[in-house]
């Protein structure tokens, strides 16, 4: 086993390695796994300690802006004695290795099987292994969701939604799945929905503002929940004044992404209907498109009670991070 350590060492030390090496990759096995979940190769007695409390802290944290927690990524301990064959093959690997080395973070695609994403932690002690986890946990996590949104993405693409009216009224390509249907169509407007049972719901809407209606700073995502309420109050009213406007009890989380190659702002929180009983997680991204003068807008949420929300909110997610702007 410690050859397979050696071997896996090697392959992160490579990884960036010229296209002969990638060529000699084409042979590996395909990968495997449930969406968002990291095998976790570890020996028993680092993962029931605190090793492996802080990365279940960091790795199964909840996600933000949904109505009850649920993790981040669902974690499967693997003990290095087992790990061969097709243990080897999960699309997102966390590897944590004590040995006499130095303090390390390795992340490299395709060691054991394509596509992969592994990331290897290593130390001599226990807190050199948990300072690499603290010191690398943004770049690991971003690593892994890059690989799971790619991996999402492809399964959408087997069966796609045609949105050529998209395309030519507002200027940009979207991969949405052929189970959705458009359910509103205008020059600056887009709603688009799937039925999923029981008048459960996952919908994306889009359109754009002027680049002035977003200012960067302190006030960003108030200006974007102000432009959300908006929106939802005029271009998708219920009846009887009923609408959908986000909760003023649950602070959004912002942070800043990129989408086709252009800055963006990614908003997460919760929804809920002024005048009747329903609310539910959303996630709104601002696309800053200069070369249009505007930010295009893609906003989904999800309206499912008594199911699990994340995997419905990770869908939207890589449906709007397919977005390409002509």
């Amino acid at each position: 086993m410690r050859t397979l350590y050696a071997l896996l060492f090697c392959l992160l030390l490579t990884a960036c390695g010229d296209k002969k090496e990638e060529d000699n990759k084409i042979f590996l096995p395909e990968s495997n796994g449930n969406l968002n979940s990291i095998s976790v190769v570890v020996d028993n007695d680092l993962w029931e300690g605190s090793v492996g409390e802080n990365v279940r802290k960091i790795f199964a944290a909840p996600l933000n802006g949904l109505p009850v927690d649920e993790p981040m990524f669902k974690l499967r301990q693997i003990p290095p004695q087992v790990f061969d064959g097709f243990a080897t093959r999960s699309r997102i690997i966390l590897k944590i290795e004590k040995a006499n080395l130095a303090p390390t973070t390795k992340i490299a695609n395709n060691a054991f099987a394509k596509p992969q994403t592994v990331a290897v932690v290593g130390g001599k002690t226990n807190e050199e292994i948990i300072s690499q986890l603290q010191e690398n946990k943004a770049k690991i996590i971003d690593a892994f969701n890059k690989e799971e949104v790619k991996e999402k993405q492809r399964r959408i693409n087997l069966d796609l939604l045609d949105v050529s009216a998209i395309q030519k009224k507002m200027g940009f390509s979207v991969n949405i799945p052929s189970a959705y249907r458009i359910a509103k169509a205008e020059d600056d407007f887009f709603w688009i929905r799937k039925n999923l049972s029981n008048s459960k719901t996952i919908e994306v809407m889009f359109y754009e503002v002027p680049l002035e209606t977003i200012t960067q700073g302190d006030s960003t995502v108030v200006d974007i929940i102000k432009m959300r309420d908006h929106i939802t109050k005029t271009r998708i009213p219920g009846e009887d004044g009923i609408y959908m406007a986000v909760e003023d009890a649950y602070a959004p989380a912002m942070f800043e992404t990129i989408i086709d190659n252009k800055p963006a702002y990614e908003v997460r929180g919760i929804w809920e209907m002024k005048g009747f009983t329903m609310a539910g997680p959303f996630i709104t991204y601002a696309i800053e498109d200069k070369v249009n003068k505007r930010f295009l807008i893609a906003d989904g949420y999800v309206y499912a009670p008594s199911l699990s929300k994340a995997e419905y909110v990770f869908e939207l997610e890589s449906m709007i991070k397919s977005i390409k702007i002509k």
